[in-house]
């Protein structure tokens, strides 16, 4: 059975809650100074079929998972889908905030998408794989640590 495709001829996304809330954020916030890429965050959220976090799969890629995809070349890459602060292309770290950033969030295993580079030409990946992110540490505050110490 294929995978679900969307009216768009896009795949059918699928994101955790708490991962919409903050790139939707995140988008907004930058949408003055890189409006494209905003645009295409924000167009990918908007389609996306939003779940509690408790209810995504750990095949789906959210911030911080690590994947594999497969070009329409055959090249193969594995890179992780982080915020922009954490981007470094050296180390396999791809921004949310680059054309092909906003095109992997919410993909699956199999799933297929084409997108735009900044360079305008248009490209096709295949996710082959993708290794959930590591939980995440509650957030300790100033009071709490220093009870801790």
């Amino acid at each position: 059975m294929a995978p679900e495709t969307t009216n768009l001829g896009k795949p059918a996304i699928k994101l955790a809650r708490s991962d919409h809330a903050r790139l939707w954020r995140l988008a907004e916030s930058c949408s003055g100074r890189d409006p494209s890429v905003a645009d295409e965050l924000l167009a990918e959220l908007e389609r996306a079929h939003v779940v509690d976090d408790d209810q995504i799969g750990a095949n789906v890629i959210r911030m911080g998972s690590r994947l594999r995809f497969r070009t329409s070349s055959g090249e193969g890459r594995t890179v992780m889908l982080v915020f922009p602060a954490e981007a470094d292309i050296a180390q396999g770290k791809v921004s949310i905030l680059t054309p092909i950033g906003a095109a992997l969030i919410g993909l699956s295993a199999g799933q297929s998408i084409d997108w735009t580079a900044r360079d305008g030409r248009t490209h096709n990946l295949t996710v082959e794989l993708v290794e959930a992110p590591a939980p995440v540490s509650p957030i300790v505050e100033p009071a709490e640590l220093r009870r801790a110490l």
